[in-house]
């Protein structure tokens, strides 16, 4: 496959890099389907070790690609346009839930490299890796998307506080919360995401077997208490509030699908309280 939106380096640590750096890395249908290609190779090539999944230029991702003529285009190009719901229902599932499960449970260790924007639907890729490293800089705008990760990255109390008032997280609050691993300044992101992700690579690459099932007994046992039955819920919840509401989505510079200029204002207005726990 030849990737447009994307770009993959493989190597004892594989790298996919969201490639649409003019619209924030915002997720194109295509996009989605060459991240699920490149994962796949990266899975799938006994030479890598550790993937991680990181973002071209200043933003991770703004979320979901809600309407470029681009995006448009291929999805009519390609069937993912319909006359009914049900057709709409499944393919969405298809493109937004199943394939994030499917890169949660990959076989081998995933890291996301978060610097800037990650909203939305940038929180699903992020969240599906099994480690976050952001930097100093990064922004979370976590919601009640197609992959429902935020109670399970967060807790309980600390999603509904979050979701509820609707605003941005910073690196550090998403750290102490246990969204996000490590936060390091913005020069050092990149150098010290891949000396991590080579130890783990070398770990991996000396005893696949033994990484392999540590990985897979950590996601059982979250699937033991509900994990991907809850996955299947938000989904068909998420779908079911967009079906009833019909809502009407503001253009991208008055705050988008994620009306981030409502998280900004709520993110000020609840600023002297994060500052005082950092």
């Amino acid at each position: 496959m030849e990737y447009k939106h994307i770009i993959y380096q493989s190597g004892k640590v594989a790298q996919v890099i969201l490639n649409r750096p003019g619209k924030l890395n915002a997720q194109s249908y295509l996009m989605r389907e060459e991240m699920d290609d490149a994962f796949d190779r990266a899975a799938n090539d006994d030479r890598v070790g550790a993937i991680i999944l990181t973002g071209a230029g200043q933003h991770f991702c703004a979320g979901h690609d809600i309407g470029t003529d681009e995006d448009i285009q291929y999805r009519m190009d390609h069937g993912h346009i319909h006359e009914d719901r049900y057709g709409d229902f499944m393919d969405m599932r298809a493109i937004c839930l199943d394939n994030t499960l499917r890169w949660r449970n990959l076989p081998k260790p995933t890291i996301a490299m978060v610097r800037g924007y990650c909203i939305f639907a940038g929180c699903m890729f992020a969240s599906a890796m099994d480690i976050i490293f952001a930097a100093e800089n990064a922004q979370f705008l976590p919601g009640q998307v197609q992959y429902l990760h935020t109670p399970w990255d967060l807790g309980p109390r600390k999603a509904k506080e979050i979701l509820f008032e609707h605003r941005f997280m910073t690196a550090r609050e998403a750290c102490r919360h246990g969204l996000v691993n490590r936060v390091y300044p913005q020069n050092r992101l990149e150098a010290e995401t891949m000396a991590y992700a080579a130890r783990v690579a070398d770990n991996f690459l000396e005893n696949p077997f033994w990484v392999r099932m540590l990985k897979h007994s950590i996601n059982h046992m979250q699937d033991a208490m509900g994990f991907t039955n809850e996955m299947e819920s938000g989904y068909n919840n998420y779908c079911l509030m967009l079906g009833l509401t019909n809502p009407d989505i503001p253009p991208p510079d008055q705050g988008g699908f994620a009306r981030t200029h409502i998280a900004k204002k709520n993110f000020e207005a609840s600023k002297p309280w994060i500052e005082s726990e950092d």
